[in-house]
């Protein structure tokens, strides 16, 4: 990270439960999220805005964002998700992996969650956050959430 955003970052407070620090995502038809790195204090509370710009419905190509706990293995999830189309591709028998994630979004669609960063995360710690849409881990949606 750049010093001046090194910087900006040290200086946003933190979000409380009372009020969350805002973060917000966009994603479309490229099939890239915004924002690929999240930085947050262990116990922060978050409010996370995912938007997308697209146009295609969700049926064909929806979008979420889906936060893993520390030490799931996207991919195997990602794999899950295939078989979870009833579930908007939040596949339930993993759902343990899951700290917390937005609904499938079609084109023009817009959700939030608000989430706490598990206090007991070490400084370094990074959380995967992908999109369970087929293939679109595979396409590069992902990023992750860093404890600092």
């Amino acid at each position: 990270m750049p010093a001046a955003e090194a910087a900006a970052a040290a200086t946003v407070p933190a979000g409380t439960p009372e009020s969350p620090r805002e973060v917000r995502i966009e994603v479309g038809d490229t099939m890239k999220f915004s924002v690929t790195r999240i930085e947050a204090a262990a116990g922060e509370t978050l409010r996370l805005v995912l938007v997308n710009k697209g146009s295609a419905p969700k049926e064909a190509m929806g979008h979420n964002w889906v936060l893993l706990r520390p030490g799931a293995d996207a991919t195997a999830y990602a794999q899950a998700a295939v078989g979870a189309r009833a579930t908007d591709y939040l596949p339930p028998e993993r759902s343990a992996d899951v700290l917390a994630h937005t609904k499938l979004l079609g084109g023009g669609g817009r959700d939030a969650v608000v989430f706490t960063v598990p206090a007991e995360a070490a400084s370094g710690t990074e959380m995967v956050y992908l999109c369970t849409f087929p293939a679109h881990l595979q396409l590069g949606m992902k990023g992750v959430l860093a404890v600092r």
